[in-house]
Order: structure tokens, then C-alpha cells, then sequence
């Protein structure tokens, strides 16, 4: 299942928080790979590395680089003795980690009292590139009055310190704090479920708004269930569970070449008109008639209209703020002009809440 092979770092070409980038020497090739140095520890080129090729074997969307799973110029590594919550449990590369809800954690108590997100606008994506456009804009049309948590669930990748936007996000304070649910791991703050997550986010981090989606990497394939992105509709019925106001984030393109996904995704209609059993504000950006017609009706058709409310937003200051923040975010590849309507749809989400705080 996993394809293994030997290589020697050459070279660091990268280093951010958790995360060093390097390339390696493997079979006479130079590629590059990825070492979580929380996990296997730092390296230097010179160091010799146990690195699973299988993704770039195998042509991935997660490809492109190599990943080191040891240092065996370097092998042994020790762990802080304060937490004993593990995360990817019962392999090989399980990590502790101190939990928000667990008795030692400063935060136990304020957790323990806390059980309802007092109404607080949670924003819920499914792709990883939805969070840049959502944050720019409420920074933006809140002139940097409202504070921001990212709360990275485990339906794609689970190291936070993979992504390179959510570390810029932060350095250009759009986004104050992170939390890491589930089984993801390296936020600012770590969760053991959705729910603790978003409540850490109301309680610990003390922001106003929740920006809840997978980190890079959402799974997919051409069926009806079969993606990862099925949890907005279990995120919403979480954030109405602990008396939040979800916002939902439908996936929109006029870019792609896929029909599944052209207006709204088969991946929303899945998510928000079926799996949710409970209301939504659904935001759709406001565009040229047709694109409009085609949008309204495919929302209605798929039973988004009669489950939630539907609000139509001038989305435009999203392409504005991304602008102002020299924020570079493609999705799939795409860039902003490349694929307008995607991050209009996800900015206006972030529009909305902004105007629901300030005004």
C-alpha cells in the first residue's frame, strides 16, 4: 500500500512552521519532498531519508513531492511530556497532542463550561481555496474589526503546516487563530471532534467569525457520495446543534470542463440537499442573467431552495480584497481570472457575515 524508497537531502529549499521543503537524491534523480519536522524531526542536507514516493508514482493529485517518514541520519526523536491525545491513531506516524477538552489543557475549564456558540457565523467550505477569498473579504469590509478562526477539519490533508495560504493568511492577519479537528493536526489549538473545534473557536480563541473546510486535497470521484466535501452537511447540522448561524459556501464554476461540476456542483447539491438536515444561509453571488437563471435553477431543482435560505450577494469586493492582499490563490489550478465565479461565491459568503456583524 505504501511504495518506499531511500534518498539524500540535497538541498532545503523551504521552511515555515512544521514543514521543511528539500530536495533529495533518489535512484540519480533530484525531486523534491516534504518533512514534517514535528514528526520525523529536522534535516540537513547530507541526511539520509526514508521517503514514500507512492503518490508521485502514482501520478496524484496529492503528488509532486516525495514525503520523508524517517531521518535514519537522525532517527531518534523525543516527545514533550504534556498531552496524551493521539491523532492518526494506530499507525505508524501517530502523534500526541495536547487537546483542548483534556483535564491538563489551560483550556479544560473554559471547555467544560462552554456548550453553545452563542450564535456566531460559521462560514463551511469544502475546498481548501475557499478560506482566502471569505477572509480577505471580511477584512476587508470590516476594516480589520473582526477576528478570524480557521478550523481545519480531516477530509483532506492533516497537517496543517502543508498549507502555504493558511500561513499567509495569518502573517497578513486575516486569519488570528487556527484550530485542527478530528484527526488533523498542528493548528494553533487542537480538537478532538467537530464540535470541540468549533466551540474552542468561540471560547479559547474568542473570535467572531468561524471559517470551517478541509485543508488541500479534497477526494473525490464521479459518484453522488463519494468525496469528502459530504461534510458541510454534517458541519451545518453541527453548527446548528451548538446554536451557531451556518453560512454555507456552494462550490460554483462556469471554468471547469467537468458537467458535474458546472454552476453548482454536484458536490453542493449533494451536500446541502441531501446530507444536511438542517437550515443553512446558502450565499450565491450575484452574476450576469443567464449564469444567475442557471444557478436559481439548479438550486431549486436539487432541493437546496426548499431546505435553506438563499441570499444573492454583490460579491465583488471579494476580487478587491484578494487584490489588496496580494493574495495569489488558484483553485484546481485556476486563477482568479481564470475562474471568477468560484471565488465570488466564496467571498460572498464572507460579505454576508460581514454585514451581518458590523451593521
Amino acid at each position: 500500500m505504501i511504495r518506499t524508497r531511500l534518498g539524500v537531502v540535497k538541498e532545503i529549499t523551504g521552511n515555515r512552521k512544521g514543514i521543511t521543503e528539500c530536495l533529495v537524491e533518489m535512484q540519480g534523480e533530484t525531486q523534491r519532498a516534504v518533512n514534517y519536522d514535528d514528526l520525523t524531526g529536522p534535516v540537513q542536507p547530507g541526511d539520509e531519508v526514508l521517503l514514500n514516493t507512492t503518490a508521485v508514482y502514482k501520478k496524484l493529485g496529492t503528488g509532486g513531492a516525495h514525503f520523508v517518514m524517517a531521518n535514519l541520519s537522525n532517527p531518534e526523536k523525543e516527545a514533550p511530556e504534556e498531552g496524551h491525545i493521539m491523532k492518526l491513531r494506530y499507525s505508524p506516524c501517530q502523534v500526541k497532542i495536547m487537546s483542548v477538552e483534556e483535564p491538563d489543557s489551560p483550556h479544560a475549564a473554559i471547555m467544560q463550561q462552554t456548550d453553545s456558540l452563542e450564535g456566531t457565523p460559521v462560514i463551511i467550505g469544502t475546498l481548501h481555496s475557499m478560506i482566502a477569498p471569505a477572509a480577505a473579504v471580511i477584512k476587508k469590509l470590516g476594516d480589520g474589526r473582526l477576528k478570524v478562526a480557521y478550523l481545519m477539519t480531516d477530509g483532506a490533508a492533516l497537517p496543517l503546516a502543508l498549507s502555504r495560504m493558511v500561513s499567509e493568511l495569518k502573517e497578513k492577519g486575516l486569519v488570528h487563530q487556527t484550530v485542527t479537528c478530528g484527526h488533523a493536526f498542528g493548528g494553533d489549538l487542537e480538537a478532538i471532534n467537530i464540535y470541540t473545534g468549533l466551540l474552542a473557536c468561540k471560547a479559547v480563541a474568542g473570535v467572531d467569525v468561524i471559517i470551517a473546510a478541509m485543508g488541500p486535497g479534497i477526494v473525490g470521484s464521479g459518484s453522488c457520495y463519494g468525496f469528502t466535501g459530504v461534510e458541510q452537511g454534517e458541519i451545518i447540522n453541527a453548527v446548528n446543534i451548538l446554536g451557531g448561524k451556518p453560512v454555507a459556501i456552494p462550490r460554483i464554476s462556469f471554468a471547469d470542463a467537468r458537467a458535474r461540476h458546472q454552476g453548482i456542483s454536484h458536490h453542493t447539491r449533494t451536500a446541502l440537499g441531501k446530507i444536511a438536515l438542517t437550515k443553512a444561509t446558502v450565499t450565491l453571488p450575484k452574476l450576469e442573467p443567464a449564469k444567475m437563471e442557471l444557478l436559481l435553477q439548479q438550486a431549486e431543482q436539487s432541493g437546496i431552495s426548499q431546505k435553506h435560505d438563499i441570499a444573492i450577494i454583490d460579491a465583488q469586493p471579494t476580487l478587491e480584497a484578494l487584490q489588496e492582499y496580494n493574495l495569489q490563490v488558484t483553485t484546481m489550478g485556476r486563477t482568479v481570472e481564470q475562474d471568477r465565479e468560484f471565488f465570488l461565491a466564496a467571498g460572498a459568503a464572507g460579505v454576508y457575515v460581514t454585514d451581518i456583524l458590523i451593521s
